[in-house]
Protein backbone atom coordinates (compact mmCIF):
# COMPACT_ATOMS: atom_id res chain seq x y z
CA UNK A 1 0.00 0.00 0.00
CA UNK A 2 1.29 3.61 -1.05
CA UNK A 3 1.87 5.95 2.08
CA UNK A 4 -0.28 8.33 0.28
CA UNK A 5 -3.50 5.99 0.68
CA UNK A 6 -2.83 5.19 3.60
CA UNK A 7 -2.49 8.59 4.92
CA UNK A 8 -6.03 9.16 3.54
CA UNK A 9 -7.79 5.97 4.69
CA UNK A 10 -6.21 7.52 8.42
CA UNK A 11 -7.37 10.81 8.17
CA UNK A 12 -11.10 9.34 7.08
CA UNK A 13 -11.12 7.06 9.68
CA UNK A 14 -9.93 10.19 12.62
CA UNK A 15 -12.63 12.13 11.27
CA UNK A 16 -15.47 9.41 12.25
CA UNK A 17 -15.01 11.02 15.98
CA UNK A 18 -16.54 14.26 14.08
CA UNK A 19 -19.66 12.51 13.56
CA UNK A 20 -20.77 12.33 16.87
CA UNK A 21 -20.22 15.67 17.66
CA UNK A 22 -22.78 16.46 15.18
CA UNK A 23 -25.40 14.37 16.95
CA UNK A 24 -24.17 15.69 20.36
CA UNK A 25 -24.40 19.07 19.78
CA UNK A 26 -27.54 18.18 18.78
CA UNK A 27 -28.45 16.32 22.09
CA UNK A 28 -26.86 18.92 24.54
CA UNK A 29 -29.73 21.61 22.81
CA UNK A 30 -32.52 19.65 22.40
CA UNK A 31 -32.56 17.73 26.08
CA UNK A 32 -32.11 21.70 27.41
CA UNK A 33 -34.66 23.23 25.69
CA UNK A 34 -36.81 20.28 26.44
CA UNK A 35 -36.17 20.88 30.11
CA UNK A 36 -36.13 24.25 30.06
CA UNK A 37 -39.53 24.30 28.77
CA UNK A 38 -40.82 22.03 31.64
CA UNK A 39 -38.84 24.02 34.31
CA UNK A 40 -38.44 26.82 33.61
CA UNK A 41 -36.87 27.43 37.31
CA UNK A 42 -34.02 24.79 36.46
CA UNK A 43 -32.59 27.23 33.52
CA UNK A 44 -29.93 29.49 36.34
CA UNK A 45 -28.96 25.76 37.59
CA UNK A 46 -28.75 23.38 34.42
CA UNK A 47 -27.53 26.48 31.80
CA UNK A 48 -24.03 26.19 33.00
CA UNK A 49 -23.60 22.76 32.19
CA UNK A 50 -25.31 22.87 28.71
CA UNK A 51 -22.81 25.01 28.20
CA UNK A 52 -20.27 23.03 29.35
CA UNK A 53 -21.66 19.83 27.60
CA UNK A 54 -21.05 22.03 24.52
CA UNK A 55 -17.49 22.90 25.08
CA UNK A 56 -16.80 19.70 25.83
CA UNK A 57 -18.45 18.34 22.71
CA UNK A 58 -16.61 20.99 20.31
CA UNK A 59 -13.58 20.16 21.73
CA UNK A 60 -13.74 16.54 21.26
CA UNK A 61 -14.43 17.14 17.50
CA UNK A 62 -11.35 19.88 17.00
CA UNK A 63 -9.19 17.22 18.41
CA UNK A 64 -10.41 14.31 15.85
CA UNK A 65 -10.10 17.32 13.27
CA UNK A 66 -6.18 18.23 14.23
CA UNK A 67 -5.30 14.20 14.50
CA UNK A 68 -6.99 13.67 11.41
CA UNK A 69 -4.63 17.44 9.41
CA UNK A 70 -1.33 15.70 11.46
CA UNK A 71 -2.12 12.51 9.43
CA UNK A 72 -2.59 13.48 6.32
CA UNK A 73 0.00 16.92 6.41
CA UNK A 74 2.89 15.83 8.79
Amino acid sequence: MEIEAAKMIGAGLACIGLAGVGMGVGNVFATSIATFGRNPASREVLQPIMFLGFALVEAIGLFALVIAFIILFA
